[in-house]
């Protein structure tokens, strides 16, 4: 799976490093899961530095993490999205609840 987690200081990164469709998503979402149920972060920050391509399974995995993060009182954000990935998540409606952040750097967990 081309997905690595780094956690640091309550926070959950996951570097997502493949195009997001049916067959990944199913692999991102259990590893996801488990990791937010067994460190229990403040937030949680998926990485999109590396994504070129995300079809409706992707937005089902942000929004189902979204609620994940949500039952163990963290947060959810999503970084480095490029401008085809933001006018996805537009349009679906995913940035009303769940913010892009510039200001962080991976690097700052990794």
């Amino acid at each position: 799976m081309n997905v690595k987690h780094f956690m640091k200081d309550k926070i959950l990164l996951f570097e997502i490093t493949e195009e997001l469709d049916h067959h990944t998503s199913e692999r991102i979402r259990k590893r996801a899961d488990y990791e937010i149920q067994r460190f229990m972060p403040q937030k949680v920050i998926f990485d999109f530095k590396k994504v070129n391509f995300m079809d409706s399974a992707g937005i089902g995995l942000v929004i189902g993490r979204y609620k994940t993060a949500c039952n163990y009182n963290g947060t959810l954000e999503l970084i480095n999205v490029n401008e085809k990935l933001k006018q996805i998540f537009g349009m679906s409606g995913i940035l009303k609840i769940i913010p892009i952040v510039d200001n962080f750097s991976a690097k700052q967990i990794s």
